[in-house]
């Protein structure tokens, strides 16, 4: 495939259901500063030109774990790829959860059965088509998903109050906090590593999780080395670095847009209508009533402030009291909406109260013209079907060339192979769905989705990185510390708090560390080397 479809690919690969539901919702309630988890990605990308696109394609390998037998041994090529296997499983039962998120809300459906629903079709999909068929329909998805999200901000900042337009909307959110894109970490006490957004754990964390993500998990090294050539995966990957951070800082954009029209237009009481109704028709009937009306009434006090801010920013006076009395009142809805999450648990303990999900789609259905409202719905249902396709195709050829084809049938002609392929997407299309059932609950989707992910790239990437750079050590050491750096990260991400940016960088170090630790044992004990460079 060309560059530019190379390109496209991987954006869409990444920009799933889970970008365009949960990123606005992500700004609205924490700001811009999630955008600095990007800010490391164009330099990855130079880095995986020099060094893993060539080392790829010269060995014309289909997975990037092949490697890994070259130049060490199966076992540590095996549990490499069941690293990823396990990890992109479970991140794309995320993914299916998103759209299902949709349905339910929109139909009142059981998110459980939603989720099956929504699952058996992302199958039939899947197993009916192949990489390059993923690969074109993303290149028409990607370009309608940008269209209607444009017509969104559009109808957005259009709906705002006359003389309000989209700087002064912006302005007002800056003034509100949500425009902190460029954020230090720092604090009296120091540099908070708990912290999970900043520009260090951003150019730092961000630059070895972009590394590892793009370097060594097949679901993305799948779409380069489908390249008509070395120089078109260069290309791909190069203009990915470039437009990926303009592009996710123009839908978080929406989601401060979203968040300034809240301050003039009454919001709901929760985003997510589905547990507040089903509360509705408990005991807790006037308890939720009640609260609505207090909301209400400070929805109609936040107008007034929001006007008076609006006034002072015109008039280019000092706004600092307008300011702290928006402020407050928004603490005030938000300390509701926390009293209001306490109802529906008691009245269902198993209901969803995280709404962050909800808030650009609440938005979306409420306000837009009904027929932006089937279109907007119907192209997040397109890019969540192309990235988990595409998801689920990776996991697929890994399963067949790492697995089947090394341990169970080493033989097989093409037509078997496009035969056997199909059945073990079948089953991770099945073992996705299973996961997407455990996922309800687990607040935002974009952090989530991260988070997992940087539980095994670490890992991962200092495999990688020891293959290319550290040619003394052998495949025993590099086995061992892997398997132990998994255990410790998951460990140091419970214990320790630490910002998860931050743990992709700690597990490559690690592996790197007990490898070296190891092979200096081995070599002490007077065991031969054999070196296989890739």
């Amino acid at each position: 495939m060309p560059w530019y479809l190379v390109l496209l690919s991987i954006m869409g690969t990444q920009a799933s259901a889970i970008t365009f539901i949960s990123a606005p919702g992500q700004a609205y309630t924490d700001g811009m500063r999630f955008v600095q988890y990007y800010f490391g990605l164009p330099l990855a990308m130079v880095i995986l030109c020099i060094t893993f696109v060539p080392k790829f394609r010269k060995l014309h390998i289909y997975t990037a774990y092949e490697l890994l037998e070259k130049r060490f041994d199966v076992k540590t090529r095996t549990l490499t790829s069941f690293i990823f296997l396990v990890s992109r499983g479970l991140s794309t039962g995320i993914s299916v959860y998103a759209p299902s998120i949709i349905l339910s809300s929109l139909l009142g459906w059981n998110i459980y059965w939603t989720n099956l629903f929504m699952g058996g079709l992302l199958i039939i999909y899947t197993v009916t088509g192949g990489a390059k068929a993923v690969a074109h329909t993303q290149k028409l998805q990607l370009i309608v998903v940008f269209i209607g999200l444009f017509l969104a901000a559009y109808i957005c900042v259009s709906m705002l109050p006359e003389g309000v337009g989209l700087s002064q909307a912006l302005e007002i959110g800056g003034k509100m906090g949500k425009m902190n894109v460029i954020t230090t970490g720092f604090s009296e006490d120091g540099f908070d590593w708990t912290d999970r957004y900043n520009i260090f754990s951003g150019l730092i964390g961000g630059f070895f999780f972009a590394l590892s993500y793009f370097g060594t998990d097949q679901s993305q090294v799948g779409r380069y080395l489908t390249a008509s050539s070395d120089k078109e995966s260069k290309m791909g990957l190069l203009m990915n670095g470039i437009v990926k951070i303009p592009m996710q800082f123009l839908i978080l954009l929406i989601g401060i847009l979203v968040f300034t029209f809240y301050q003039f237009n009454p919001s709901p009481l929760l985003f997510n209508s589905v547990p507040i109704e089903n509360a509705r028709n408990t005991v807790y009937r006037n308890t939720i009533d009640s609260l609505q009306i207090e909301h209400n009434k400070l929805g109609d006090s936040k107008k007034q402030a929001v006007s008076l801010l609006s006034n002072d920013l015109i008039l280019n006076t000092n706004s600092d009291s307008s300011v702290a009395r928006l402020s407050r009142i928004n603490k005030s809805q938000d300390s509701l909406r926390n009293e209001v999450k306490k109802v529906i648990m008691a009245s269902n303990a198993n209901a969803e109260t995280n709404d962050t999900n909800y808030i650009f789609l609440r938005f979306v259905v409420d306000h837009l013209p009904k027929g932006l409202i089937g279109l907007l719905i119907a192209i997040i249902f397109l890019a969540s079907w192309g990235s988990i396709a595409a998801a689920l195709n990776s996991l697929a050829s890994a399963s067949v060339v790492d697995f089947h084809k090394k341990f169970i049938h080493k033989n097989l002609n093409e037509e078997q192979d496009y035969r056997i392929s199909r059945w073990y997407t079948l089953f991770w299309g099945i073992f996705c769905v299973v996961a997407a059932q455990f996922v309800i609950g687990m607040g935002s989707l974009i952090e989530a989705v991260n988070i997992l992910g940087s539980w095994f790239y670490g890992i991962i990437l200092g495999i990688f990185l020891v293959a290319f750079y550290f040619k003394s050590i052998r495949g025993n050491a590099v086995f061992w510390s892997a398997l132990v750096s998994q255990v410790l990260i998951i460990v140091i991400y419970f214990q320790s708090g630490i910002g998860w940016l931050w743990l992709t960088l700690v597990g490559a170090f690690m592996v790197i560390l007990f490898s070296f630790i190891i092979s200096l044992f081995e070599n002490k004990t007077g065991n031969n080397i054999t070196v296989v460079n890739p």
